[in-house]
């Protein structure tokens, strides 16, 4: 995937989530190709967004001591997808879906889209609101998402979007605790 790939990919998530994910949907699972072409430059512009708001422009943190929380909250979002994808396919089947790692890997990669996008607001800190409002609608990313790709029993997909939303966060308070860590 190019950088205009990712763009386009970005844009359709955000306009028209339920086609883009029927198309996601469709796609092969390649776990490096996603991280390389899409992980990780939207979780860099994120993770490069809260350096440049935290050490350049904002609240005073050291250069190199943001530097060194940025490479560590990279790796850390990272490890996270990961973990997330682990997470939701072991729990699939408990919820009537399907043990498809592939499948679990798309939707714990990219239904935080919008999240990392919002991110960028980071690069001032006063807006970090605007960041928190792109992870709420990440999270209607998963709502949308998770069921397509997963293919949970109608009757037990809220209760897997729900068990799969409070992993997230779980997930998602650990890399901020690992980031502030350094």
């Amino acid at each position: 995937m190019i950088l205009a790939d990712v763009a386009e990919r970005v844009q359709r998530l955000l306009l028209s989530p339920a086609a883009e994910w029927d198309r996601i949907d469709d796609e092969g699972a390649d776990v490096v190709d996603i991280y390389r072409s899409y992980i990780l430059p939207l979780a860099g512009v994120a993770v490069l967004a809260d350096f440049v708001g935290g050490a350049v422009i904002g609240s005073g943190t050291p250069f190199f001591g943001g530097l060194m929380q940025a490479v560590v909250s990279l790796g850390a979002a990272c490890a996270a997808v990961y973990a997330l994808a682990l997470i939701i396919n072991a729990l699939g089947p408990q919820f009537g879906a399907e043990d498809e790692f592939g499948q679990a890997f798309k939707v714990a990669a990219f239904f935080p889209t919008a999240g990392w996008l919002a991110s960028v607001f980071l690069v001032l800190p006063a807006l970090w609101f605007m960041a928190l409002i792109g992870w709420l609608y990440s999270l209607y990313l998963l709502y949308v998402g998770l069921p397509k790709l997963m293919k949970p029993a109608p009757d037990k997909s809220m209760t897997y979007l729900l068990a799969v939303i409070g992993c997230s966060v779980v997930l998602g308070v650990l890399v901020f605790l690992i980031r502030w860590a350094v």
